[in-house]
C-alpha cells in the first residue's frame, strides 16, 4: 500500500489537484459536511491515479483537512497523474 500525505480544501471553485512541498493538495467542490467531501476526495483521487475508488482509503484525518490515504492493489510505479 502506497501511502500519500494530502490537504483537503472543501468548497472550492473548481477541483484540481497540486502538489506543494510535498503534499498533494486536493480541492474539492462539496463541503464537508456528512462526509461528501471525503468521497468527493476519494472520486478524484481515484480519477487522478487511474484506480477504482475502493482502492483508495483515509488511513488518518478522517475528521480533519489534512489526512494519509493509502492507494491499495497499485504496483507503486503505476502511481503517476494521468
Amino acid at each position: 500500500m502506497k501511502k500519500i500525505q494530502i490537504k483537503v480544501i472543501p468548497n472550492a471553485k473548481k477541483v484540481k489537484i497540486a502538489e506543494d512541498k510535498g503534499t498533494l493538495k486536493v480541492y474539492v467542490n462539496v463541503p464537508a459536511v456528512d462526509g461528501k467531501a471525503n468521497k468527493a476526495l476519494t472520486e478524484v483521487l481515484a480519477r487522478h491515479f487511474g484506480v477504482k475508488r475502493r482502492n483508495i482509503s483515509i488511513l488518518s484525518g478522517e475528521k480533519s483537512r489534512s489526512k494519509i490515504i493509502g492507494v491499495s492493489s497499485v504496483v507503486a510505479s503505476v502511481l503517476k497523474p494521468r
